[in-house]
């Protein structure tokens, strides 16, 4: 289910993941701290950075949905679609400006993070 493409995001960046459960909580996260970044940038006016951290968020949504194992049904089904929807409010937000797109993610994505930590009891 879980794709070497995405552990090569975080050992690229020297990152040592422990399991697949950890990894996919740490990409939640960087989606995150990557919408923080875009909405300072937003608000800072500075339309290079909002680009660059709404591109970075993105890709690891992208990667996400690369890693689901649609054959499972249910779940992997709802979370593709959702993914994609996230994908998409943030080119809204990028092409509008909006940082209410840019939270609306960043909850959708906390929620995920949180479901994910007390499902998989993963040690924060």
């Amino acid at each position: 289910m879980y794709g070497s493409a995405a552990h090569n995001i975080y050992a690229q960046n020297n990152v040592e993941v422990e399991s697949p459960a950890k990894l996919i909580e740490m990409l939640y996260e960087g989606v995150l701290r990557f919408n923080a970044q875009a909405k300072k940038a937003i608000k800072d006016g500075d339309i290079e950075k909002r680009v660059y951290w709404i591109n970075r968020s993105t890709s690891i949504i992208v990667e996400l949905v690369s890693i689901l194992d649609l054959n499972q049904g249910g779940v992997s089904e709802y979370l593709n679609g959702l993914y994609n929807y996230e994908i998409q409010l943030l080119a809204e937000a990028n092409m509008d400006n909006d940082i209410s797109k840019i939270d609306e993610v960043s909850n959708v994505f906390k929620g995920l993070s949180d479901a994910w930590r007390e499902t998989n009891n993963v040690a924060h």
